[in-house]
């Protein structure tokens, strides 16, 4: 009977160890490391490059980017940011101090992707030298048994043992292998793309890693509101909103002219997705610097943007805004323009307020302001009654203005800063008519004569607007070009394999030459056996069976044991699998 692995194979040396090992990742050793504090920073650096940390990082830093989507952010748009804090006050002031509201420019953020970058590091550096060094160096010498390997072949011969050698060396680089021939024995390596795909990978992380902390770090954001026919310049001054970095400030904006020509936007009318966005375009004109000769037309949709200098422009919001005369008890004109009102719901129900400031003397006499709160309705319903003022539909199919009116100090001249959507009304008295509150309903045209000898106000009709998001993110390109050669380094350490082949042919005391095979690869796959059958076929051109070897594969069909069983099942199942590498990334 046969002799199973344990008593017929010896022990293996280092050098079978080296052979076998097929990860370029460092080495790391079991023994000591020390005491006190040389050996704990030893320690924490090796766990911080692990890759059971290295996994949780990236796993925390997933997590932490969840509240950045969830959560209007500062660098994004502000007015929302506003917006979700009056509209949740109790929570507002602890997601302020969590900083969720800059997430990405947060402590704790930055926290993650640093110790991330340091880990990566850690992984990246002693491997690519490793690497190196494997190729500048000659593939493994074959071990002193090569039937102990999973896939081997063995097979005698009448061919002169140096010539077998020779042909097994010109075939497998025929292959495309790195091989050399010496001892007796051909080595031979393939498959190194998967460890060039293996760093790429890594280095394509760190690459994306490192666009994004220079975007955080030297990336700016704006805001600003146009209704049609409106236009401002890149400056600090005419912005609504502006959110600088360490390395990028007001000072460092794209000189630029941006004007707003009209707004087209198409809703689906029919169907079940009645309302439904079908269009949001805007028309524009803009030139870059301060030359407007060279003066262009363009158009900005959702998700095109406009890319002016390093600047890109982006359209993130549209609404209507009504256009609207007010007269004072004199008849004298005392506000005109045209106001955004912001939408509340799908059907852009939206809010606003008109603030006139410049009023002048009231109908008693003393100095006064008017404000004036409502609802602009662009397809709005014959009657509010059960539903209150709202739109049916986002277009404007049955556009309609409601108002009410107040008096007294709208709060402007303290110096305060106040919101432009909203109306304190805190020192202001509503008017009322017929002892109700005053109120009106205006379609386009139509004016409402306000009580107490107030004046006038003339519903002109109604403008679209945009808002645009102005960001300069230096850091983008870089952060796309990792995010694409990572996955092309993943696909290569997936799909190529690490495989090594060697062959020994040596002269027999009785005459004619032993043939042996082996093949090993990292992981277990089919294609090792069938390169290894490929090349044993190959090499019958050059080192044909001897019929005495024949005759014992006939034998072994028969049922009677031979002196060498080309990749028995038997000698599959006792050798050694291939030494799991614990400190690869891979």
């Amino acid at each position: 009977m046969s002799k199973t692995a344990t008593e017929t194979e010896q022990a293996p040396t280092p050098e079978d160890a080296a052979a076998e090992r097929l990860s370029t990742a460092p080495v790391e050793s079991d023994g000591p490391t020390g005491i006190g504090a040389l050996g704990w920073a030893r320690w924490m650096w090796r766990q911080l490059t692990s890759m059971r940390v290295a996994l949780i990082l990236l796993f925390l830093l997933s997590l932490a980017a969840i509240p950045g989507s969830l959560i209007p952010q500062n660098g994004q748009n502000q007015f929302k940011v506003q917006t979700w804090k009056a509209q949740h006050t109790t929570v507002a002031p602890i997601y302020e101090k969590l900083q969720l509201f800059d997430v990405y420019s947060s402590v704790w953020f930055s926290a993650i992707y640093i110790l991330l970058f340091v880990s990566l590091a850690g992984c990246i550096i002693p491997r690519t030298w490793q690497f190196v060094g494997v190729l500048r160096s000659q593939p493994p010498a074959a071990p002193r048994v090569l039937t102990r390997m999973p896939v081997h072949a063995v097979w005698r011969t009448e061919a002169d043992a140096d010539q077998v050698n020779a042909a097994a060396h010109r075939l497998l680089r025929k292959r495309g292998f790195r091989a050399h021939l010496s001892g007796g024995a051909v080595s031979a390596e393939k498959g190194y793309l998967r460890e060039v795909g293996n760093l790429l990978f890594h280095l394509s992380l760190f690459a994306l890693l490192g666009g994004f902390a220079w975007s955080s770090l030297a990336a700016g954001t704006g805001g600003k509101l146009m209704v049609s026919g409106e236009g401002y310049s890149n400056t600090i001054t005419q912005l609504d909103d502006f959110t600088g970095t360490r390395f990028y400030g007001s000072q460092d904006l794209d000189p630029f002219y941006l004007k707003l020509d009209g707004f087209t936007s198409k809703f689906q009318d029919k169907g079940d997705q009645i309302g439904a966005a079908r269009q949001f375009t805007a028309n524009v004109e803009y030139y870059e610097g301060g030359d407007e000769s060279k003066l262009r037309k363009s158009t900005i949709e959702v998700n095109h943007p406009l890319e002016v200098g390093g600047s890109k422009v982006y359209l993130i919001g549209h609404g209507y805004a009504p256009v609207v005369t007010v007269k004072n008890g004199k008849g004298e004109v005392v506000y005109r323009g045209a106001v955004p009102f912001l939408p509340q719901d799908g059907n852009l129900t939206s809010t606003g307020v008109v603030k006139v400031s410049d009023y002048g003397d009231g109908p008693d006499g003393n100095r006064t302001q008017l404000g004036f709160s409502g609802f602009f309705l662009p397809t709005a319903p014959l009657s509010f009654e059960g539903t209150g003022p709202v739109s049916l539909f986002p277009g404007d199919a049955a556009p309609e203005l409601v108002l009410n009116a107040f008096a007294g100090d709208l709060g402007t001249d303290s110096g305060l800063p106040q919101n432009v959507y909203q109306l304190n009304t805190r020192k202001l008295t509503q008017l009322t008519q017929d002892g109700r509150p005053a109120k009106a309903r205006l379609k386009p045209g139509e004016g409402w004569t306000l009580p107490d000898g107030y004046g006038t106000v003339t519903f002109e009709g109604y403008k679209q607007w945009a808002s645009f998001n102005i960001t300069h993110r230096p850091g983008n390109e870089i952060a796309l070009a990792g995010a694409v050669l990572a996955i092309l380094g993943l696909i290569g350490s997936l799909f190529i394999q690490r495989r090594r082949i060697w062959v020994r042919a040596v002269a027999l005391p009785g005459g004619g030459t032993q043939v042996e095979l082996a093949g090993l690869a990292r992981s277990e796959s089919a294609k090792i056996a069938e390169e290894l059958a490929e090349l044993a076929v190959d090499l019958q051109d050059d080192a044909p069976a001897s019929e005495e070897d024949e005759g014992e594969d006939g034998a072994e069909e028969a049922g009677a044991e031979p002196d060498a069983v080309p990749a028995t099942a038997e000698a599959e199942a006792s050798a050694p699998a291939v030494p799991a590498d614990q400190n690869s990334k891979e």
